[in-house]
Order: structure tokens, then C-alpha cells, then sequence
């Protein structure tokens, strides 16, 4: 049974000193770090390996819920992943998170819940203000990004999507979708 613990910052120029200082006095004797958004868990590999390194009747161990996921979503599978390996899981600034226990188990999915709840707020607002900005016609969406015209000039010089989008830069579904109406035509 070892006590494993994971470190994160967001960027290069952040610092993990403090998190590495507080679990090794938490007990760590191996600890995953790296510096990474946290906004996914698709390119953190030193979460992914840590994930995959522990084993029954481990402990992994984050100061704060924040480093581990940045959605309640995120936070639960991780948890099930833990659970389903019989790992249990701590947070060293919010004590009362330790799955170990059953009310760490209670305060963990409260937290969880109330995350996804802010999340779900924040998206209502921003929705909202959306609304407001175009019933005022100031919000006019994102910036095109693909030049239509462009692409459907180099179609008429003959030039193929492929050769289309490495020309522009560009990804060739956008090509695709740029010359939906001409495809649409020549059916």
C-alpha cells in the first residue's frame, strides 16, 4: 500500500513547489507532477501514468480538488476510475474529501455536485448575455476564419480539397463545408 501523490500547475512559468512540499508531508512516496492545463485530461500524461501506476490499497493524494479535474464530470470518473482499482483518494486543503471514509465519500460527490452547479450557472449566464448582445445587435458571432470565396476560386482553377486546405491552412472538412452549396449543385 502506497501513499501516491499527483501535482499540477497550469503553465511553465507557474511553480509546483508548494504542492510538492505538502505532500511529502503528507506521506507521498511517489508523486506524479506536471505543468498543464487542467482544462482536460487528454494531453496530461503524468495524471494518465499516475492513474495507471496505482493499485489496490493505494492512497493518491492532491492538495486541492482543482489540480486533479476542473469539472465535476471530470472529478467523478476520475474518482470511479480510483474506485475501481480500490484506490482511495484524499485532498490535503479540503480535508474532509477522503473516500477512505464514508463521509469523505458524502462531502466528495456535495462538492462535485455544487461544481457542476456553478458550471451550469456560469453557461446560463454567458447564454444570456449572447441573447441580450444580439436582440442588440452587437454580438455578431465568431470571426469567419475560411475565406469562401478563396476556396471556391481555387475549386474553379481545378485545384482539389486536399491541395486546398494545405494551400490555406486550413482543415479539409472546412474546404468541404465551403463548397457545400456548389457539391450540393453538381448532385
Amino acid at each position: 500500500m502506497s501513499i501516491v501523490g499527483y501535482a499540477r500547475v497550469s503553465s511553465n512559468s507557474q511553480n509546483l513547489d508548494l504542492q510538492l512540499e505538502q505532500l511529502a508531508a503528507s506521506g507521498c512516496e511517489k508523486v506524479f507532477s506536471e505543468k498543464i492545463t487542467g482544462t482536460s485530461r487528454n494531453d496530461r500524461q503524468a495524471l494518465a501514468d499516475c492513474l495507471d501506476w496505482v493499485r489496490e490499497g493505494d492512497t493518491l493524494i492532491v492538495t486541492r480538488l482543482d489540480r486533479l479535474a476542473r469539472s465535476g464530470r471530470d472529478l467523478h470518473d476520475i474518482i470511479a476510475q480510483l474506485s475501481a482499482k480500490k484506490v482511495g483518494f484524499r485532498c490535503v486543503q479540503q480535508g474532509a474529501v477522503d473516500t477512505t471514509t464514508s463521509m469523505g465519500k458524502l462531502i466528495l460527490g456535495i462538492l462535485a455536485a455544487v461544481a457542476e452547479f456553478e458550471t451550469d450557472i456560469r453557461k446560463e449566464r454567458q447564454r444570456e448575455g449572447i441573447e441580450r448582445a444580439k436582440a442588440a445587435g452587437v454580438y455578431k458571432g465568431r470571426k469567419r476564419t475560411v475565406d469562401v470565396d478563396r476556396v471556391r476560386s481555387l475549386r474553379q482553377q481545378g485545384i482539389g480539397a486536399t491541395d486546398i486546405a494545405t494551400h490555406l491552412g486550413i482543415a479539409r472538412a472546412s474546404v468541404y463545408r465551403a463548397l457545400r452549396d456548389e457539391l450540393v449543385m453538381l448532385a
